[in-house]
């Protein structure tokens, strides 16, 4: 596996500030796109396929949400310690979806700083907050078709049909207005999606 740090809930350092000298010279891929899409699935793969590599790192999230073996392996945060690290702006990244906090780590930042690839599975909500933060910020969009979203959401089994239709219903599935956007249609085998991921990266 690539190396993946593991940093704990801070409640000290310095606040996330936006400064005239933007974060880098390493480069930031966020990964966005509808549930459904397989960014965890491609993700993993990439992963896999690349090995080792120390200018490349996966970022691992907090979030607030327990683990069940199921979901990505991330860091479980309490909705207090979410607040904190909201208050105080100690992270790399924060957001709010679906009644859930997400927390890109602060320790990626010295991967940044050091030059290196962080790639991240994001959000639409962080793109603003990336943008003014890092020098370098490539949009990794992988998607597909409502109905194949909508296929895969079903086998997941978490929710109903009728959720499934209100969730993809209001689902933006494109990236507008922003620059270095790379659009992966994930319609094909698992293995095809990681090799235009690693293509598309150059990795």
């Amino acid at each position: 596996m690539s190396d993946t740090l593991t940093p704990t809930p801070a409640s000290d350092g310095q606040p996330l500030e936006v400064t005239s000298e933007p974060l880098g010279p390493g480069r930031l891929v966020l990964v966005v796109g509808p549930s459904g899409a397989g960014k965890d699935t491609l993700l993993n793969g990439v992963r896999a396929a690349i090995g080792t590599r120390d200018t490349c790192v996966f970022a691992r999230r907090m979030i607030t949400r327990e683990t069940d073996g199921e979901t990505e392996d991330h860091i479980c945060l309490s909705q207090e310690e979410f607040s904190q690290l909201k208050t105080t702006g100690t992270v790399g990244l924060l957001w709010e979806a679906h009644g859930l906090g997400y927390v890109i780590p602060q320790a990626y930042d010295d991967r940044i700083r050091a030059g290196h690839m962080v790639i991240a599975n994001g959000s639409r909500r962080a793109l603003p907050q990336a943008l003014a933060k890092y020098q370098s910020v490539t949009v990794l969009l992988i998607t597909a078709p409502v109905d194949v979203l909508a296929t895969r959401l079903a086998a997941r089994g978490r929710e109903t049909r009728e959720e499934i239709e209100r969730r993809l219903a209001s689902a933006d599935l494109e990236v507008n207005g922003i620059d270095n956007v790379i659009r992966i249609e994930n319609t094909g085998s698992v293995e095809e999606g990681v090799m235009k991921v690693l293509a598309a990266l150059d990795l």
